[in-house]
């Protein structure tokens, strides 16, 4: 079972570098492309993984607070990448652009906000 879990946690690191790599990647053309979309999908289904072994630790049980904001904010990620990647797909050009590229920045910068909320913050108790 340990092996699993490792395994799930390297699926959900690569899923992290999937989305800070592709935005950085992508930082002077910003649109989404494949790379954050699945890594997005990839984060938000290996967490959930990941939280339930979590919660089956009774003398070590995780701190519900902190799974519940990385949800909200891996949520929020998934459905503006799904949602740019559709609005991308149907876009002209011009006004649409730019409202994409605020979203890649926000998809970007909200990937490492988790990052920082699963490294800082820690339960003292």
């Amino acid at each position: 079972m340990k092996l699993f879990n490792e395994i799930i946690v390297v699926f959900h690191l690569l899923g992290m570098a999937a989305i800070v790599g592709g935005w950085l990647a992508v930082r002077h053309d910003l649109k989404i492309v494949p790379a954050i979309l699945w890594g997005a999908r990839v984060q938000l289904l290996t967490g959930l993984i990941l939280a339930g072994f979590a919660s089956m630790d009774k003398e070590d049980p995780p701190n519900n607070a902190k799974l519940g904001v990385k949800l909200l904010v891996a949520l929020v990620v998934v459905a503006l990448s799904e949602s740019t990647w559709a609005a991308q797909k149907k876009a002209v050009a011009g006004a649409a652009q730019a409202a994409v590229a605020s979203k890649v920045n926000l998809v970007g910068g909200l990937a490492v906000l988790n990052v920082l909320i699963a490294v800082l913050w820690r339960s003292y108790s």
